[in-house]
């Protein structure tokens, strides 16, 4: 199994508490992907991070890009864009679950931290775009409660199994 391109040595920083590298690189990462969207297997994504040497711990600071893809929440039709989100992180040799990475001896795995960046930052219920009117407007109408009479007005033809409804009548 090869070594993966996340994994980070640190044992020049370790050794001089202060400083910083830089690391920039592109990797595919599978398996990225929430009920409504998803990175596309296969596709690069971006790291590019500055990684700091403290007293016994080391910071990860920068962003994430990569592309996504999903489906429109009205119309169905496929949405696609970027992700660009930012890294902020801690890595220590006795990591607080839940708030900071494991540094496994002197190497750093970006993996789980680009992971949960990329998730988190996936639209949960993506649209095409901010006015989207849902599937076929012409054909299924969308009207809210408070349009009923404006859409009786306009010539909509109300559902003929809500007819019975109309001769209720509340005190």
């Amino acid at each position: 199994m090869s070594r993966s391109v996340l994994r980070i040595g640190v044992l020049e920083l370790r050794r001089r508490p202060g400083t910083q590298r830089d690391v920039s690189l592109t990797t595919p990462l599978p398996g990225l992907a929430i009920t409504s969207a998803q990175v596309p297997e296969g596709t690069e994504v971006a790291v590019d991070a500055t990684l700091e040497a403290i007293e016994g711990a080391i910071t990860v600071s920068g962003t994430v890009t990569a592309p996504w893809q999903g489906e429109c929440r009205r119309c169905l039709e496929p949405v696609t864009g970027t992700i660009e989100a930012a890294l902020s992180e801690v890595f220590e040799a006795h990591p607080v679950e839940g708030e900071t990475y494991p540094l496994e001896g002197d190497e750093v795995d970006l993996e789980p931290v680009v992971r949960d960046a990329i998730l988190l930052s996936l639209p949960l219920a993506p649209l095409c775009r901010d006015d989207c009117a849902g599937p076929a407007p012409d054909e299924l109408p969308v009207a809210l409660a408070s349009d009923a009479g404006d859409a009786e007005a306009a010539g909509a033809v109300p559902d003929p199994r809500w007819a019975a409804l109309e001769q209720l009548k509340f005190d």
